[in-house]
């Protein structure tokens, strides 16, 4: 009678056992650095919880406001999001997550989609630069809308702060670069139809719109165009600011249709001749001239000739054991002309063929 009565008060306890292995086998392990699924719990300026399936509520610590600020505008509690883990326990116990990766996913995707559907969206503008400014979108990632895709002049200061409407331009999440623009950007068809008004070499009044230092974008009315700085002149440019001014009308001459960019390509320099085919007219290959070393480097040493050409005498073409020093007068040959780099090559002149030299 005993032995029955130990069995029937021993179901209970095994049934209870059984409760909680199932119970402590449901609750899930994290470890640091991994992404899990969770449901937001708790939705305040001063806490966010998440439930991870843990012994207990994760803490989502942001220390940045923008992205708390983001977090909170974004979500509601019953939401699931996915979070990383950045301490899987703390000294209170709790698990600490982050949701600034899960929110990078999201921004970019929606970036892309904008991107695609030429949608605008409203931004807030957080910097002002001589260049253009810098635009800060309500899901938590900044870009760049330059001076020339803006519908306002770059000396009101007073934007600073003001919602303006601007489309996605460019987007490139491995540099993190986001380049808006308050301009429509053109398609390939309308950007055919547009550029068919004009031909290459044509020569063409344009008006600066915007100045940095890589280039001029300038207005050919309905489409956009661009002069590299390499474009501006045959001489070197430092400073293009101290050449020109936003609202100058200009001419230069079209070389190239960029549909990549949706711009026309255009040269100011190739409205002249270039001035290095003048001096090699003087400078036949073969020709035999003087020259005086103005720097010596690894590559090879570089001459100033007697009509003001840069010349260069390649390393290859120095003869073993033969040095030369800044300010030395050297006899040359005229072996190439480099239009491109407007430089031109020369061999050293031998009074005898030393061993190994080619």
């Amino acid at each position: 009678m005993a032995k029955n009565t130990l069995s029937k008060s021993s179901e209970p306890q095994s049934a209870m056992a059984a409760l909680m292995a199932k119970h402590q086998s449901s609750i899930v392990t994290l470890k640091k650095g991994e992404s899990v699924k969770g449901k937001l719990t708790k939705l305040t300026p001063n806490e966010i919880l998440v439930d991870l399936g843990a012994k207990t509520e994760a803490s989502i610590m942001e220390k940045d406001k923008n992205i708390l600020r983001t977090i909170l505008a974004m979500f509601k509690v019953g939401d699931t999001v996915e979070v990383n883990v950045l301490n899987p326990e703390s000294d209170l116990g709790q698990p600490i997550v982050s949701l600034r990766r899960y929110l990078g996913n999201i921004a970019w995707k929606k970036l892309e989609e904008l991107q695609k559907s030429r949608e605008q969206i409203e931004v807030t503008i957080s910097e002002v630069g001589k260049a253009g400014y810098v635009v800060a979108t309500s899901f938590g990632i900044s870009g760049f809308l330059p001076q020339s895709h803006t519908s306002f002049s770059n000396t009101q200061d007073n934007m600073l702060g003001q919602k303006i409407n601007v489309s996605v331009l460019e987007t490139s999440r491995d540099d993190n670069k986001v380049i808006f623009s308050q301009k429509t950007k053109m398609n390939e068809e309308e950007f055919d139809k547009a550029a068919k008004q004009f031909k290459m070499g044509q020569k063409i009044e344009v008006t600066v719109s915007n100045i940095t230092p890589f280039g001029l974008f300038v207005s050919l009315g309905s489409v956009e165009g661009f002069i590299h700085i390499s474009e501006v002149s045959w001489d070197k440019v430092d400073d293009l600011a101290s050449m020109f001014v936003q609202g100058q009308k200009i001419e230069a001459v079209i070389i190239r249709f960029d549909k990549e960019s949706m711009r026309i390509n255009l040269s100011i320099r190739k409205l002249t001749v270039d001035p290095f085919e003048k001096l090699i007219e003087s400078l036949a290959i073969d020709k035999k001239v003087s020259g005086t070393v103005v720097s010596v480097e690894d590559a090879g040493v570089t001459l100033s000739l007697d009509n003001g050409a840069e010349g260069f005498i390649k390393k290859e073409k120095i003869p073993p054991l033969t040095a030369y020093i800044v300010g030395q007068e050297v006899m040359v040959t005229v072996s190439e002309h480099d239009k491109r780099k407007h430089r031109i090559g020369l061999t050293p002149v031998l009074k005898e063929k030393p061993i190994g030299y080619r």
